[in-house]
């Protein structure tokens, strides 16, 4: 009895609990189950961080916290109030920024803005200065009179950002807020999100199949096919790997890893590499040291060699055998019927 107490508690204290979550689309034959009963808990405070090639289901897990999907099994609490019996509780503690921009164009950064409090019921008394305060937060204060359609897209997304923040909700949603935007553009996206975790007590759950974004989450949890594959903070599953990575190109990638696997006793594998093309990866202690006997120990000629410390890409690696990128080359588009 005493462990199930301490369960709840757990439970009563984390600002998102799940249990057990999970969701299908279709039946039968055509069954598709996106969200394969994941468990988590999410502090208050935290910048969480669901990792995870597109088609993973994060963007599924998401849609069912914030009410917009009904889970098939399982349960989930979001600030302390239930996804299914109180919608309306849960929807009042958060705020959501979507995949696709979803801000009227035609009204000006600030229209947008009090159209969302009157939805929200934000007192009038209160509304000037929280105005004031989110547009300064996003850098957006001089343009708050501008019509949205003259935003770019990091703009656009900046201000769905305030609009999301404007209620002063306890946990905000984000969905890949940096899809389509340029390098320069996702980091300041970021730099703001640094700076509301810094200003504002709240929690912030963003999905990501950026891996250097996941490197500013406080804890973050990789999702594959479903399924939770690993959970921790970025440096923690790092150093869990424990192993240089070495990646080589070669003129027989098939003979490159029969032979590690015989002479080194190496598992390798091929992945996709910046510019096209493969590479065999593999795991190993001192890999710079290693890298004079993989050239002795090798038929085939070598054209290229990288060794690199552990980066969350390996730790993806590591648990489901290829790449974030190879991941997201093998995912093929739902049928329409799933899409509807």
């Amino acid at each position: 009895m005493a462990v199930s107490n301490t369960v709840r508690e757990r439970e009563r204290a984390a600002t998102i609990a799940i249990r057990g979550l999970t969701k299908t689309f279709g039946k039968g034959d055509r069954a598709v189950e996106a969200v394969r009963g994941i468990d988590l808990d999410v502090e208050a405070g935290e910048t969480f961080g669901f990792l995870g090639p597109n088609g993973a289901g994060k963007s599924t897990t998401i849609k069912m916290l914030c009410t917009l999907a009904d889970p098939t099994a399982g349960s989930a609490t979001v600030a302390g109030h239930d996804v299914v019996a109180e919608r309306d509780e849960v929807r009042r503690h958060i705020g959501l920024v979507f995949q696709e921009t979803t801000l009227d164009t035609y009204l000006t950064a600030e229209q947008n803005l009090r159209f969302h409090a009157e939805l929200y019921g934000v007192p009038r008394s209160e509304l000037g200065a929280r105005l004031d305060e989110v547009l300064a937060m996003v850098g957006l204060d001089e343009r708050r009179g501008d019509l949205v359609q003259t935003f770019s897209g990091g703009m656009k997304r900046r201000l769905e950002i305030a609009r999301g923040l404007l209620h002063s909700p306890r946990v905000l949603f984000l969905d890949e807020p940096t899809i389509g935007l340029d390098p320069q553009t996702r980091a300041s996206i970021w730099d703001y999100l640094s700076e509301l975790h810094r200003r504002e007590d709240i929690t912030v759950f963003v999905t990501t199949h950026y891996m250097d974004e996941a490197e500013h989450c406080d804890r973050i949890a990789i999702m594959d096919e479903g399924r939770i594959v690993a959970l921790d903070t970025p440096e923690a599953l790092k150093a869990g790997i424990g192993e240089d990575r070495v990646r080589i190109q070669t003129d027989d990638d098939a003979v490159a890893i029969r032979q590690l696997s015989e002479r080194f006793e190496i598992e390798a594998t091929t992945v996709g590499v910046d510019g096209g093309g493969k590479a065999v990866s593999f795991g190993v202690p001192g890999g710079e040291q290693f890298v004079p006997r993989l050239f002795g120990g090798l038929d085939v000629p070598i054209r290229s060699v990288t060794v690199t410390r552990p980066s969350l890409d390996d730790v993806f690696l590591s648990y489901t055998g290829r790449t974030i990128r190879d991941a997201e080359a093998a995912t093929r588009p739902a049928p329409p019927w799933v899409r509807r």
